[in-house]
């Protein structure tokens, strides 16, 4: 198992300020997320939102959130919106005014897309206000998966659905209905509120994204959380007490002024090496990422490696490698949506079904779910990846690197 730890640092990165939360993994960087300081972001607040106009053809409505900002809502999902203002009998029709939460950041041409499924998420368990059932992580296993549908059974209905996250496995049963209990309140007291509060109201702020981060880490492997910055560490300490699992994890101020931390890392040249199209493997192969408006395609070549006496148990090896860098590149840019990976051809169908496996189980330990599925009739393997944020590279070109990461 890798020993990881969580870095939070101020550094300065192609001449510009950024706040830099990232995942250590033996010293390689394996997540990150960039905020440029004094930005703000409004992913995962909560607004009063109006309705610009419905498009019936393509099932969505247009909301604003601020004069001038507005926002895709489909309408698939839209079960109870919960209105403050309603003009008509409709579901939704324009002018009205409803609770909408941004799902998704505005990207190049894209808006921001908003959801009236409103959702707080905590350490162990998500509520939701539309999607009423009961959802538990699959990265559990099959007893902690029946122990929990128990739990809530037992607990009886509620207004909100809940989603058990992985992090519940490292609590008590008592700390997840205590944690269920407080995000149930501050929903009731939100909503008690919101027909008070003025359209364009913003009634949720999502945490800093340093804290967001620390929130939906993985803590099985994590032996430390460093930071140089003294008010981020003084109210994670406040914060990982409230956690009992957070609070068993080493916290340390990194004070050392003559070497500062993202040096000690090499930060600067990691995220250098995590925007460039061609990433090397020690065996002389190397990989070709190239993101699209579309997709995101990935290409292994041999390189320099030497095939020796048989080809294709070279062309095995090199893609395992090809395998376990990409599961990596996926996580470390952020990539999501559509991945085609154009492998080395293999003849054998128990290598490319080896192939598939390995590649499956490498994902696996990804914080954001990844779904492998086949290789097609052109030997392309399909993968596909929630997006909850922007990649990595549109952190550094809404920060204005667009510039320097050719």
């Amino acid at each position: 198992m890798s020993i990881s730890k969580i870095i939070i640092t101020k550094m300065d990165f192609l001449s510009s300020d950024v706040l830099l939360c990232g995942l250590i993994e033996n010293d390689r960087l394996t997540e990150v997320h960039l905020e440029q300081l004094h930005r703000t972001t409004v992913l995962g607040n909560i607004y009063v939102g109006r309705v610009q106009r419905v498009l019936e053809n393509i099932n969505a409505a247009f909301v604003e959130i601020s004069p001038g900002f507005s926002c895709y809502l489909p309408l698939e999902n839209v079960k109870d919106p919960i209105c403050v203002k309603r003009r008509s009998s409709r579901r939704i029709s324009a002018q009205d005014e409803l609770l909408v939460q941004v799902q998704k950041e505005a990207v190049k041409s894209k808006a921001a897309t908003v959801s009236t499924n409103l959702s707080l998420t905590g350490r162990y368990v998500v509520l939701t206000t539309e999607n009423k059932t009961v959802g538990i992580s699959s990265r559990l296993d099959r007893k902690s998966r029946e122990h929990y549908k128990e739990l809530m059974e037992d607990r009886g209905c509620t207004d909100y659905g809940v989603i058990i996250r992985t992090n519940a496995k490292h609590a008590a049963d008592d700390e997840i209905l205590s944690e269920i209990g407080e995000l149930e309140n501050q929903l009731r007291n939100m909503m008690a509120h919101a027909e008070n509060r003025t359209c364009f109201s913003c009634l949720y702020r999502t945490a800093p994204g340093y804290r967001t981060f620390l929130k939906n880490v993985y803590i099985d492997s994590l032996r430390e959380i460093v930071t140089d910055i003294p008010p981020v560490y003084e109210e994670l300490s406040a914060y990982c007490k409230c956690y009992k699992d957070l609070e068993k994890i080493p916290l340390r101020l990194y004070e050392d002024a003559d070497y500062p931390l993202a040096s000690l890392y090499n930060l600067n040249k990691q995220l250098e090496r995590a925007v460039k199209k061609t990433v090397y493997l020690k065996s002389g192969g190397f990989l070709v990422i190239e993101p699209t408006e579309a997709m995101t395609v990935i290409d292994v070549n041999t390189g320099k490696s030497i095939s020796g006496k048989d080809p294709q148990e070279h062309f095995r090896k090199t893609n395992l490698e090809a395998a376990k860098e990409i599961a990596h590149q996926i996580r470390l840019r952020n990539l999501s949506g559509i991945i085609i990976i154009d492998f080395i051809d293999l003849t054998s169908k128990a290598d490319q079904q080896e192939l598939l496996d390995f590649l499956k189980k490498q994902v696996r330990s990804d914080s954001v779910p990844v779904q492998v599925h086949d290789i097609t009739r052109l030997n392309l393997v399909e993968v596909t990846r929630k997006k909850v944020e922007k990649s990595l590279r549109e952190m550094l070109d809404s920060a204005g690197f667009a510039a320097h990461c050719g």
